[in-house]
């Protein structure tokens, strides 16, 4: 834990944990690395109290000003916390401080600003009828509690997110600030040991001495593994290859073959999926014990460590072996002292007595406690020191909470946790404690984060590995939307809809082990291809929670490969419609009824088939119901941690704090606008009208939204079932809040929604919806964002491309035909003080494209271009930003479908900026002319069309820009509405708009 960030890494087995791909700030780097997980909480993090909740970091003070006690006019921070806690101790500190860099901690400052931030927390707590006071030292450890819960995310998806244990793990501690979270984060997690080596502050520079010189040599491989020597003999030659390339470049560094050691790995993955694991070959020991004595055996270690970190195996796949890999180890460094385990066996603890530097207040959980502060350098080895205690040296600070005690060895401080449950406070559910309001936000929004991961890591199809087109949440009984991971704004909404429409059909009916199926449009769906899987928590015999995931699948059968036709007219067209049925029933997966709705019931309409690919529908169903195991589970040891009444409670709380900041917000909008209602109209390609008032009654925070004056049902497929717009408002809503606050059902509560019945938002049930969901739904957002006057135009599109093959499916079809499905960038709208963001997902969608490597290996395309297509945004004072261009060539006949907006209506600029280009979509046909040569014809399909491509033949997609804002050349007049604009300063719809960058 450093000034701005924590970094966290899982060492086991011998060795660190690597993966191939990470991403950091939005940017995706595929290169072997250490697998670090980091999360914005250092000792520089500043801290908030908005909306009700205690807020820590992002932002960070920096190194200049710094925290308060910097004596630079710095913030609040983390350290201040500390520091007014006594956790730190200005006596350790050097005078380097100040202007002039000659002052120690400023402690003063600190107590000033706790105390004003304190007297603002109680005012609030006041506003909104609680009795309940704070004293400063409860709002700063708060902060702590909030800053500790924040780090304790990472930890959880390194280990329990990949199967293992987190109490089974010793929590080691470096950097100048984790000595003093070490403890209380440790308990967290139900960690009963840490490790803070001597120099843990400075242990990178120290480390930078003493480490290994590696030589990573990697080489493609396109094998599939077997048992039979041949192929053994083939990997192992290369292998051989690889490790005397490392031996010569080690050996010109000064190693010699003594000190050299390699680790030997297979990158390997199942047949027709993207997850990869690198294997490390066997040793000896491990052979022995679990391989039958055999050091090849990277099949068997391959299916055992999926099985681990997936919970599944496909026994009847083929293994893959895509690349090779040595890494070779030069020994800068051998140890001469004994291991920690070693030290610790030999150690004779003797408790301290007397030796302290001084006392000093600190406080504990509960109230300031008489702490003894040790040295460092004044303690010996076997030293032990029972807590509440304080060591510090030149460079760290380590607390030593009540009922945890401290042991010296001769290289690292080893604290043993004590059983902190016995010390925990009885939580009250009578008042809002605002600070368990915020470590519950956490947790709650923590489970749908591992559920997401869960259901990408075991899933096979490009569209949830790949493409992330997939959502996790957790709901109340009652269906409510209570916390979900960033994933694609347009489910969340409307996956409360369908929760609560399944929780009423099944009342009194589930039993633990019961999964619901659903994807019908009238019961909270989207479009058919958005599958959603839900499973109920049970306490006492009673559901207590709902956890859901939802996740598009490639292809439900319909009339078109992919299950997205341009120009369906009747929902059966689209594909398979499940209303309500159970998947699983008391832990049983029904394959047999879901094959029937997926594969038989779809081919019984003209013209229709069956799913394309049945195998890849029924295992990521599995790895759905995988995802809410995972939820259902941390559920179950968040009740176990806390009490089943309190989560309900605090889950209860959530929304209502969510409800409080959308009132607030109204508030806000309506003082801006001067009490005028809102209103605004868009079209779509078709001319159907989209039009929206907004009535605010700004003395209660609530609104009318009425969409009164929208077209009719339309005899295509951009119908939007009614959950839709809910998701497009419910997001609106979010964005329009500039602090981080819940995404929950709370947010609609303040809110009354009018659609017209008969509408093409309240469409009837048979009508065709699959381009609701991915188109309609973003241009109700642009009409409610036009409402507020908050940002131009995004794109107002996503650019649905689906190719297969199939036609009409019989017998052995399901393993012949294929459909794919990919969403493609464009730009976003420019805002009163940012620039619109070229090439990404904006708004209702947070999808990404797939990568190009694994896009040509594996299906028959070549990927000509794709690139930013420049100038298309519009121009301004602020500019939108730009689409791009996919040029696209089929090696195989397929059928290609295309489904888009903004070909014919502009995306909007505001107040002087210049509307976007609208998209194109070009068939390059290939064609004889009349001397028999084969020459290219470039033909215009339009928004929505589909055609037969042959080979050679080629799709270019060239997306829409986001519309600018502000006249060019200068400061643009500033109306009454869009001064209210700046209330959104600071970029809450900049973030949300571009919310996913292409891979490009």
């Amino acid at each position: 834990m450093g000034g701005t960030s924590t970094d966290v890494s899982r060492y086991g087995s011998g060795r660190y944990e690597h993966v191939l791909e990470t991403t950091t700030a939005g940017v995706t780097i595929q290169s072997p690395q250490l697998d670090i997980n980091t999360v914005a909480a250092g000792g520089g993090s500043q801290l908030f109290y908005r909306n009700g909740l205690f807020v820590v970091g992002p932002e960070s003070a920096g190194a200049h000003p710094g925290p308060a006690c910097y004596r630079k006019r710095g913030p609040l921070t983390v350290t201040d916390a500390n520091l007014f806690l006594g956790r730190l101790i200005p006596d350790f500190f050097p005078n380097i401080f100040g202007p002039n860099e000659d002052q120690g901690l400023d402690e003063r400052v600190t107590r000033k600003l706790f105390e004003q931030l304190t007297h603002e927390i109680n005012e609030e707590l006041s506003r909104g009828g609680q009795n309940k006071r704070m004293a400063p030292d409860e709002v700063a450890f708060g902060f702590i509690k909030v800053a500790n819960e924040t780090m304790t995310r990472p930890i959880r998806s390194l280990t329990e997110a990949k199967g293992h244990d987190t109490s089974k793990h010793r929590l080691a501690t470096f950097g100048g600030a984790g000595g003093q979270h070490a403890v209380a984060i440790a308990e967290n997690l139900g960690i009963r040991q840490i490790l803070i080596h001597r120099y843990s502050s400075v242990l990178s520079a120290y480390g930078m001495a003493l480490a290994d010189v590696v030589d990573e040599n990697q080489e493609p491989e396109s094998k599939t593994w077997g048992d039979c020597q041949e192929v053994r003999q083939e990997l192992a030659k290369k292998m051989d290859q690889l490790k005397q390339r490392s031996t010569r470049r080690l050996h010109e560094q000064d190693f010699d073959g003594e000190s050299v050691v390699f680790e030997e790995y297979l990158n390997m993955r199942y047949r027709g999926t993207e997850s990869a694991l690198m294997i490390l070959k066997p040793s000896k020991e491990e052979a022995d014990r679990l391989f039958e004595g055999d050091e090849w055996a990277f099949g068997k270690a391959f299916v055992r460590q999926h099985d681990q970190e997936f919970g599944f195996t496909l026994p009847d796949r083929d293994i893959i072996v895509d690349d090779v890999r040595v890494r070779g180890i030069g020994k800068s460094f051998k140890a001469s002292e004994k291991t920690i385990d070693q030290q610790l066996q030999d150690s004779k603890p003797m408790d301290v007595v007397g030796r302290e530097h001084r006392t000093s207040e600190v406080y504990f959980e509960g109230g300031r406690h008489e702490t003894p502060i040790y040295k460092l350098d004044d303690l010996q080895v076997n030293d032990r020191v029972k807590g509440p205690a304080m060591l510090a040296d030149d460079t760290q600070t380590i607390v030593i909470t009540p009922g945890a005690s401290a042991l010296l060895t001769k290289t690292h401080v080893v604290i043993n946790v004590g059983d902190s449950e016995a010390n925990l406070p009885q939580i009250s559910t009578d008042t809002v404690d605002p600070i368990l309001l915020s470590v519950f936000s956490h947790r709650f929004m923590a489970i749908a984060e591992q559920m997401g991961r869960a259901l990408q890591k075991t899933s096979v199809s490009t569209n949830v590995k790949e493409r992330l087109d997939y959502s996790c949440a957790l709901f109340d009984a009652q269906g409510g939307l209570v916390a979900n991971a960033p994933h694609l704004p347009v489910h969340l909404g409307s996956m409360s809809t369908c929760v609560r429409m399944q929780a009423q059909i099944w009342q009194g009916k589930l039993q633990p082990g019961d999964v619901i199926v659903s994807n019908h449009p009238e019961f909270g769906g989207t479009h058919l291809p958005d599958i959603t899987v839900l499973e109920p928590a049970f306490s006492q015999e009673k559901v207590i929670f709902f956890v859901a995931s939802r996740a598009h699948h490639a292809d439900i059968g319909g009339i078109l490969p992919g299950s997205m036709p341009p120009h369906s007219k009747e929902l059966y067209q689209e594909g398979a419609t499940i209303r309500s049925e159970k998947l699983v029933s008391e832990g049983k997966f029904n394959e047999q009824r879901i094959t029937e709705l997926l594969y038989h019931e779809p081919a019984r309409y003209p013209n229709c088939s069956g799913t394309r690919c049945l195998a890849d529908n029924l295992n990521d169903l599995k790895a759905q119901i995988a995802a809410n195991k995972k939820g259902i589970k941390l559920i179950s040891t968040l009740i176990e941690e806390y009490g089943e009444h309190v989560v309900l409670f605090y889950m209860r709380q959530i929304q209502d704090n969510a409800e409080l900041s959308v009132r607030n917000l109204l508030k806000e909008v309506s003082e801006k606008f001067a009490g005028r209602n809102l209103g605004a109209v868009d079209y779509m390609d078709d001319g159907t009208p989209i039009q929206l008032k907004i009535s605010i009654d700004a003395e209660k925070g609530e609104a009318v939204f009425d969409f009164d004056g929208t077209g009719p049902e339309v005899y295509g497929n951009v119908n939007a079932p009614e959950a839709v717009t809910y998701s497009a408002i419910i997001y609106c809503l979010r964005c329009l809040i500039s602090a981080d606050i819940p995404l929950n059902q709370g947010c609609l509560k303040p809110i009354n929604v009018i659609i017209p019945p008969g509408s093409f938002l309240s469409p009837s049930e048979s009508a065709a919806v699959v381009g609701g969901n991915v188109l309609t739904s973003q241009r109700v957002t642009d009409v409610i964002l036009k409402c507020f006057q908050a940002c131009a135009a995004s794109q107002g599109d996503t650019n649905n491309l689906t190719f297969g093959f199939g036609g009409n499916m019989q017998g052995e079809a399901e393993k012949k035909g294929f459909g794919y499905y990919e969403t493609i960038a464009g730009g976003s709208g420019a805002g009163p003080d940012w620039e619109g963001t070229s090439g990404v997902h904006t708004h209702m969608t947070n999808t990404r494209i797939t990568d190009a490597e694994v896009f040509e290996r594996r299906y028959p395309v070549l990927l000509r271009e794709f690139s930013i297509r420049a100038n298309s945004g519009g121009d301004g004072q602020h500019r939108g930003g730009d689409g791009v261009v996919r040029d696209i060539e089929f090696r195989i006949p397929v059928q290609v479908s295309i489904l888009s907006e903004r070909r014919i209506y502009h995306p909007y600029g505001l107040y002087g900026g210049e509307d976007a280009q609208c998209g194109q979509n070009i068939w390059v046909r290939r064609v004889q002319n009349a001397d028999g040569d084969w020459v290219e014809r470039y033909i215009s399909l339009g928004g929505k069309n589909s055609a037969q491509m042959e080979p050679g033949e080629r799709i270019i997609i060239r997306t829409p820009g986001g519309g600018g804002w502000g006249r060019v050349g200068g400061q643009s007049q500033l109306s009454r509405e869009q001064d209210a604009c700046h209330s959104w300063r600071g970029g809450s719809i900049a973030a949300h708009a571009a919310t996913q960058e292409a891979s490009m």
